[in-house]
């Protein structure tokens, strides 16, 4: 199993960025599909954004299009959410997760059970 660290969440003002960034463990992170969840209290999770294995394809929820984006660093195991024009309504905890595909669709964008390996999460806050 591979293990996810988020960080790079905060408190920040209406229309402010935040880079959120995710850490794997492991040789493995090129063989994972990965993806950006988010909660927010008394919601259900919600799919933002999911990336191939070798970045050459990415989903994103609408509520995030065109203000999110997700990367991925294979050499350095890492995965980032770059988030602009932030509001208030993305006030949530964040997570990232992995899972070992075979293929790649939009479904991972959707469906939060098809990944294994999620972190703790980390939480950001925008204020008005």
């Amino acid at each position: 199993q591979v293990e996810v660290v988020e960080s790079g969440g905060g408190l920040v003002q209406a229309g402010g960025s935040l880079r959120l960034t995710c850490t794997a463990s492991g040789p493995s992170f090129d063989d994972l599909v990965m993806g950006w969840f988010r909660q927010a209290p008394g919601k259900e999770h919600e799919g933002l954004a999911c990336i191939s294995k070798s970045s050459d394809n990415t989903y994103y929820a609408d509520s995030v299009k065109g203000r999110f984006t997700i990367s991925r660093d294979n050499a350095k195991n890492t995965l980032y959410l770059q988030m602009n024009s932030l509001k208030p309504e993305d006030t949530a905890m964040y997570y990232c997760a992995g899972d070992r595909a075979r293929s790649f669709d939009f479904a991972y964008l959707l469906h939060r059970e098809m990944y294994e390996d999620w972190g703790q999460g980390t939480q950001v806050t925008v204020s008005s």
